[in-house]
């Protein structure tokens, strides 16, 4: 009996494409101090500069104005996020927090644990890019247990 293989998937890749007015500055901050590995680099003659910076795994959140208002309220305690908010997992939200204001970014609220147990900070990176580091206090298989942890198509 022969299994057809899975399709793949019609998307293979996210790519947040990000205008820094200072190039040098934002490269140096997402790739030697937050560790992003560069993928590659372009540049032209005219001065075009462009480095793509592996980030590892990509989602795309989607939410609804509540539930952003909501994270705002849990991670802030104000409402401070634009439409776009970049959020990245990280080891350890306390070091790569102070890792991040040293190199300049601005610390919007430090690390505080949400209700679905991870803790995440908030800061206005290089480039005008909101930003999450956040860090798991629990696996996946531990945190869909909790209170308002479902899949949609899972929720009555």
């Amino acid at each position: 009996m022969s299994t057809s293989p899975e399709p793949r998937p019609a998307v293979r890749q996210l790519r947040l494409v990000v205008e820094a007015e200072d190039y040098e500055a934002a490269l140096t901050f997402y790739r030697d101090v937050l560790g992003l590995p560069e993928e590659a680099a372009f540049s032209t003659g005219d001065g075009a500069r462009v480095a793509i910076l592996d980030a590892g795994r990509a989602t795309l959140e989607i939410a609804n104005p509540a539930q952003k208002k909501m994270i705002d309220d849990v991670e802030v305690g104000r409402q401070v996020a634009p439409k776009f908010r970049v959020a990245f997992e990280v080891d350890d939200a306390r070091q790569t927090t102070e890792r991040l204001v040293a190199a300049g970014a601005d610390e919007v609220a430090p690390p505080t644990v949400t209700p679905w147990e991870s803790l995440n900070a908030r800061l206005d990176a290089p480039g005008g890019v909101h930003i999450t580091v956040f860090q798991e206090l629990r696996t996946q298989e531990e945190r869909v247990s909790l209170d308002g942890f479902a899949k949609d198509e899972e929720r009555s």
